[in-house]
């Protein structure tokens, strides 16, 4: 693995030099939070669905980490409870991305370039960014640690071409992660990485309502590599800066992480006489 991949996965897990604010969304008409580099015109922006049985604020730290990098960071509070509409998620987290590119954020001093967005999201929240990306040009996506949706996220994969992010963790086959399948469904180009020792709620902050069954404990090592993983990949996309182009290629080795090929499984299932299930 290269000196520099590890150096920039270091710095990048990291907060970065901007000072954050943080704005309420429902001044728009949207339940949600927004936060902001403290000052900025044609900034990328980046719009964050939660997961099963958590809400915005289960990943505060990971959104003021975004926007200490200059990329603004907006999670609508929406379908929190233990039957959640994926749909109803999707359609908010639109909405919150057109609030982010047609309001002027903060004092005045804050916009959002509408050619810079994309859509990102956590277990459920994942699958909903792919249901929102198939209604809304977005220049990525990013889907971390997915868990399937209904309808069917990889129904509307296919129909998708932006460069995709697909983060699992070891438990990547098992039955609450579609990562694979997701990334096996892509349009575009997609790069799928498992975080090495990450359980698929680890990426969730604080304590949940399910903490107490031994569900949803927060890992810090999980939410570092996450969030590096997922800054470079905004920052290249988003503004094209070069120095993190490793972040968006699909064969790079990257610290703590493990490239996954998402036919692997299939290519099995073949050599048994078995149609690979896509």
């Amino acid at each position: 693995m290269a000196p520099k991949s590890k150096t920039l996965a270091r710095e990048l897990s990291k907060r970065g030099p901007h000072r954050v604010l943080r704005g309420d969304l429902a001044l728009a008409g949207q339940p949600g939070v927004v936060y902001t580099p403290e000052s900025g015109f044609d900034l990328p922006a980046v719009a964050f669905a939660h997961g099963w049985m958590t809400g915005a604020g289960h990943y505060r730290k990971t959104l003021e980490h975004l926007a200490s990098w200059g990329i603004v960071a907006a999670a609508p509070d929406s379908e929190r409870g233990p039957l959640p509409s994926h749909l109803g998620l999707a359609t908010d987290l639109r909405a919150t991305l057109d609030i982010c590119v047609g309001v002027r954020l903060g004092p005045g001093r804050i916009s959002v370039h509408p050619g810079r967005v994309a859509l990102a999201g956590h277990g459920m929240g994942a699958g909903a960014a792919v249901l929102a990306a198939a209604r809304r040009d977005v220049s990525a996506v990013a889907a971390l640690f997915p868990a399937p949706t209904a309808p069917k996220a990889e129904n509307y994969a296919s129909e998708i071409t932006v460069p995709a992010l697909i983060v699992a963790g070891t438990d990547i086959d098992s039955m609450n992660c579609n990562a694979k399948s997701l990334a096996a469904a892509w349009g575009g180009e997609r790069i799928l990485r498992s975080v090495d020792d990450a359980s698929n709620s680890g990426l969730i902050e604080g304590r949940r309502l399910l903490y107490a069954l031994g569900v949803g404990r927060s890992e810090r090592w999980t939410q570092q590599t996450t969030r590096a993983l997922l800054t470079g990949f905004l920052l290249y996309h988003l503004l094209g800066e070069k120095k993190y182009e490793m972040f968006a290629e699909p064969d790079a080795e990257l610290p703590h992480t493990t490239l996954i090929d998402p036919y692997e499984e299939h290519a099995d299932a073949d050599s048994h006489g078995l149609s690979p299930q896509i």
